[in-house]
């Protein structure tokens, strides 16, 4: 008897299937809101096309009341989802960008790269890395420039930042950046990474007592990156061989690293704020904690009371000042 073509092939709880036909359900991350502005927190929105080869677009945020007299630092955002679902449009991602920006007083451009399976990695990588050089492209006289970045934003105080697999692209994003001619038009100040998607074969932390989840994120990887490496690829593992070198070529001054208390990924989280302080990097590296929470609860749950500190102490952490090396 042949197999029925709508039977499911591989259920990737709980962000999509993939059936025998070879058709893709997205499950979650597919609902869309629409830019404008947002009358709880008077923030603006609105949606630009920033590559216009690819089609790869973001949605820009700002301060209802900005004005050209005083530049605002610049962070840019980088959404989870596992690389293969959500997108900047999602409405618990627009609540969650609209609160930072008006807590925290700047502009943010949240990046909708391009997503697994129609675009296997490294595509995404690939869309956030160019739209840092359109962000960059700002400083220059002519080009594809977007108003509210050239007459607004202060390009001496730009940070990344994402959660989950967003944290994960921030990371590789400033290894990157270091080494290339864009370090020297666009200064990152800092990183924030909420909850980042790092990975690995062998267990460590809450891993090694919930053996259900580990297999689970093990599926997730192995579908998003079919690589020989498998869990051990050093773009979900960066630290496969024990070493922490590459760190220190980190292209900023900070990092602030927040993990979940029940978070499967929090062993990970604290790995890399122990390798980053190990590392030789010279910059200030900091971490948080937030008990009784799971991973992005605050996407999810943005009115809790510790989702409201973690905006503060993100917001806090864009508005500090430089610091500079000994």
């Amino acid at each position: 008897m042949e197999s029925n073509a709508s039977e499911v092939a591989l259920d990737l709880f709980p962000y999509l299937k993939v059936y025998k036909n070879g058709a893709l359900e997205r499950i979650a991350g597919v609902e869309v809101v629409p830019p404008g502005l947002d009358p709880e927190t008077n923030v603006l929105s609105k949606d630009i096309v920033i590559i216009p080869e690819t089609g790869v677009s973001a949605r820009i945020y700002v301060p209802n009341m900005i004005s050209e007299d005083r530049k605002l630092p610049l962070v840019v955002y980088f959404h989870g989802g596992a690389f293969c679902v959500a997108s900047p449009a999602f409405p618990p991602y627009h609540t969650s960008l609209n609160k930072l920006v008006a807590e925290a007083n700047i502009i943010s451009l949240s990046v909708d790269y391009r997503l697994v399976p129609e675009h296997p990695l490294p595509t995404a990588y690939e869309d956030s890395w160019a739209a840092l050089q359109w962000i960059a492209s700002h400083k220059d006289e002519d080009g594809n420039h977007e108003a509210w970045i050239k007459d607004y934003v202060e390009f001496e105080q730009v940070f990344l930042a994402g959660d989950s697999a967003g944290g994960n692209i921030a990371h590789h994003l400033a290894l990157l950046i270091k080494e290339s001619n864009l370090g020297q038009k666009l200064k990152i100040l800092g990183i924030g990474m909420i909850h980042p998607y790092f990975w690995g074969t062998s267990p460590i932390g809450p891993e090694l007592n919930d053996r259900s989840r580990k297999e689970l994120v093990d599926k997730w990887w192995l579908y998003v990156c079919p690589t020989d490496k498998g869990c051990d690829d050093p773009l979900i593992n960066p630290f496969v061989d024990g070493e922490s070198a590459d760190l220190a070529g980190l292209a900023c001054d900070r990092i602030l690293i927040i993990v979940a208390e029940k978070d499967i990924l929090k062993g990970r989280g604290w790995l890399y704020y122990d390798k980053l302080v190990k590392s030789g990097w010279k910059g200030k590296a900091e971490i948080m904690e937030t008990e009784g929470e799971d991973h992005v609860f605050h996407i999810f749950n943005p009115d809790c009371d510790n989702a409201n500190r973690l905006i503060k102490r993100l917001a806090s952490f864009f508005n500090q000042g430089k610091l500079p090396f000994q």
